[in-house]
């Protein structure tokens, strides 16, 4: 989609094939036959657009839930912008720290732009893609938020007038996603200059921890269970080393490094706790142990055991029911003889493919159950439990 094409978008003419091709979309019909239903009365490249932002704004709703049905979006745009909630408590946190004014640089199609003018903050975004700010500017429209929009290259802006600057650096090239922090646009030699300043830059999860520069606050965001990014918080906006954070029905919970006084290896108890994702990246599981009165079932791995029943946003909970045999043949025949055949199984720091050993075990029976199988205390160990 180029400039021309989602200005046209915007004009009258442009709304109402908009919404056409939306219905058309939103139940179910096929887009081919839809193209040539809309062709008969529309130019080719003008249905091309529509069709594309109707679909781009059902993929959205994941991120963006009602919201998505009145924004626009570029397909690169969609898969970098953050999630409508993540990027939400961000914005609390710079509310909460009594920012006023925040910069950001490379703005996208305004994800973060946005959350932080619902927040209640002065917002303004630059992005070097024309289109992409013109996306942003008309989500900000849509959506009756304030905030400005400028096309420039993010290094060269001077951040000084604003409280706080944000970054979001893109991490694909035209070869794909890179996990190369160099590789990123901008590189991280200008995160790492924003770093120096009150700033927060989102990153992706698998940051390895001795990247984080000293005195910055390094916090993993997961929602509904699956870890969506990191961010870096500098200045005086850093209140820890290491921060967890979990997002979910139940609303939001943290743990910090500061919540961890550690935890030993164990034996197996009553109960086994899996650890969120973003704990387990924040390398916080030590402290979930701690909270349920527990401790790790071995050093290396990221399941927790205690003989506490515990209600934790840290980690999901499960009944030890059993031991079983580790072995294949003999773990076969204890499963057969209990009567399970439908089987999940969550593995751990042993090499198995799940789908496969579930083939291979072949079982008929008609219960259901959950196999963990993992290590502990460096032994292969099969765990026969119960979520609760």
């Amino acid at each position: 989609m180029d400039l021309e094409s989602f200005r046209w978008l915007l004009t009258e003419d442009g709304q109402r094939l908009l919404a056409e091709a939306s219905r058309e979309v939103q139940q179910g019909g096929d887009v081919l036959a839809v193209q040539n239903r809309l062709r008969r009365t529309a130019a080719p490249e003008h249905v091309a657009v529509a069709l594309t932002q109707a679909t781009l704004r059902i993929r959205a709703r994941d991120k963006f839930g009602p919201d998505a049905d009145r924004m626009y979006f570029t397909p690169d745009g969609l898969e970098q912008a953050t999630r409508q909630r993540v990027a939400a408590h961000r914005a609390a946190r710079l509310v909460a720290a009594s920012v006023g004014t925040v910069i950001d640089l490379g703005c996208g199609i305004g994800g973060d732009l946005l959350a932080c003018a619902r927040a209640g903050l002065t917002a303004a975004g630059v992005d070097i893609d024309p289109v992409r700010v013109a996306v942003a500017e008309a989500n900000l429209a849509a959506l009756g938020l304030p905030g400005a929009v400028t096309v420039a290259d993010a290094t060269t802006v001077d951040p000084s007038p604003f409280d706080v600057a944000f970054a979001d650096p893109s991490r694909r090239t035209a070869r794909g996603r890179t996990f190369d922090a160099d590789g990123w646009t901008p590189p991280w030699s200008f995160v790492e200059r924003l770093l120096r300043r009150d700033s927060c830059v989102k990153v992706a999860p698998g940051i390895p921890h001795e990247l984080v520069p000293e005195g910055v606050e390094a916090e993993w965001v997961s929602d509904q269970g699956d870890v969506k990014e990191a961010a870096l918080w500098s200045g005086r906006l850093a209140t820890t080393a290491r921060r967890a954070t979990v997002i979910g029905d139940g609303g939001l919970a943290t743990i910090t490094d500061e919540d961890d006084p550690g935890a030993g290896v164990r034996d197996v108890g009553r109960f086994l706790y899996e650890p969120d994702g973003a704990v387990i990246r924040a390398g916080l599981v030590t402290a979930v142990a701690a909270g349920v009165q527990g401790g790790l079932i071995d050093e290396h791995i990221a399941y927790v055991t205690s003989d506490a029943s515990y209600r934790t946003p840290f980690a999901r909970g499960y009944v030890v029911r059993e031991e079983l045999p580790y072995r294949e043949r003999a773990l076969r025949a204890a499963l057969r003889e209990r009567g399970i055949g439908r089987l999940t199984i969550k593995k751990r720091g042993v090499d198995v493919v799940p789908d496969q050993l579930r083939k291979r075990l072949d079982l008929h029976g008609e219960d259901e159950a959950t196999l963990v199988l993992t290590r502990a205390r460096g032994h292969g160990i099969a765990l026969l439990v119960k979520p609760f």
